[in-house]
């Protein structure tokens, strides 16, 4: 029931100001704060996002036009554009990083998640997404070829569809090597595209107790300890083999066994080979975890055209963080 409160004020009230309160206090986020806290900040940053506000200056136009409601919008006395611009600039980003985490793990525990999914325990695809900048105006960062960028790194929920856990690097950064900060849980699956085959890393997956399945990046050297002669024409499964890495570094770097399965997509005439340390599914099991991965690029695909992730109220690296969390 409408009480007489702004619908944006509606919808933040149900933020849990408590727990930002002592992430604020953590971090010493309003120390030497006279006004325009972090939580008047964090309030403009959503209404940011929620109006689709372009720039800083579309921003805080748009927010003057409705001044003499700041105080009961969140907003405080008053938002200039020195004052959010140096918040930006100079506010410790893991209170906002702590926030959304907070955020992440309430919708999770509100979602229980597809019941009739083909597998039990939790389910998470891993990958990153190049946000592409201006070199020029953010210089902190650069990519390639003259061009800068920041990666979100994002651990998603298959069976939720919400990202359970997410990392900003700079772009230039290979994505294997964000793999070790993963809080992996015992039982669980995490799948991966070929640019996560490193062996060191999946070795340490196998030894947490994981499960993987991740694409060949290119043709491994191995040899055949047993064959499980498995081939079903009709789901497109072409082998099922236990093996062993005879490569210089993959066979110190993953010394054990691993389960390597070979399948046939008829409809992308494409032949794709996986690798996994479960040897309880079935081989038709494993293509099918890999095909989940695809809703991560779905989310990367909603992210970018829903959310105001390209254009930023801010250029520096702080700002870009705290734009996205």
């Amino acid at each position: 029931m409408n009480k007489g409160q702004y619908v944006f004020t509606q919808l933040c009230s149900f933020l849990p100001k408590v727990q930002f309160d002592w992430y604020v206090k953590r971090y010493e986020g309003n120390k030497y704060i006279k006004s325009f806290t972090c939580w008047n900040h964090l309030l403009v940053m959503i209404f940011g996002q929620l109006s689709n506000r372009e720039s800083l200056r579309d921003l805080v136009s748009t927010l003057n036009a409705h001044q003499s409601k700041f105080n009961r919008l969140g907003f405080g006395m008053s938002v200039s554009r020195s004052n959010l611009a140096k918040a930006n600039e100079i506010r410790e980003v893991k209170i906002f990083e702590d926030m959304a985490n907070l955020m992440i793990s309430m919708a999770r525990s509100k979602r229980s998640g597809e019941k009739d999914f083909f597998l039990d325990g939790n389910v998470y695809a891993f990958d990153s997404s190049t946000i592409s900048l201006c070199l020029s105006t953010y210089w902190w960062t650069k990519l390639h070829h003259d061009k800068g960028g920041v990666k979100l790194h994002t651990l998603f929920d298959v069976k939720t569809n919400i990202p359970a856990f997410n990392i900003i690097t700079d772009a230039g950064i290979h994505d294997s090597r964000v793999m070790d900060r993963i809080p992996y849980e015992q039982g669980s699956y995490y799948v991966f595209d070929r640019a996560y085959m490193d062996t060191e890393q999946l070795y340490f997956i196998h030894r947490t107790e994981s499960y993987f399945v991740v694409r060949e990046k290119r043709k491994m050297k191995y040899s055949i300890v047993e064959d499980h002669n498995y081939n079903n024409p009709d789901t497109g499964v072409l082998a099922d083999q236990t093996i062993r890495f005879e490569g210089h570094d993959s066979k110190k770097q993953y010394p054990d066994n691993i389960r390597r399965v070979t399948f046939y997509d008829k409809e992308g005439n494409k032949t794709f080979v996986f690798y996994t340390n479960n040897n309880l599914i079935t081989p038709e099991d494993v293509a099918l975890l890999y095909k989940y991965r695809w809703r991560i690029e779905l989310f990367y695909k909603w992210l970018k055209q829903h959310l105001r992730i390209k254009e930023f109220y801010g250029t520096s690296e702080n700002a870009v963080k705290i734009q996205i969390y």
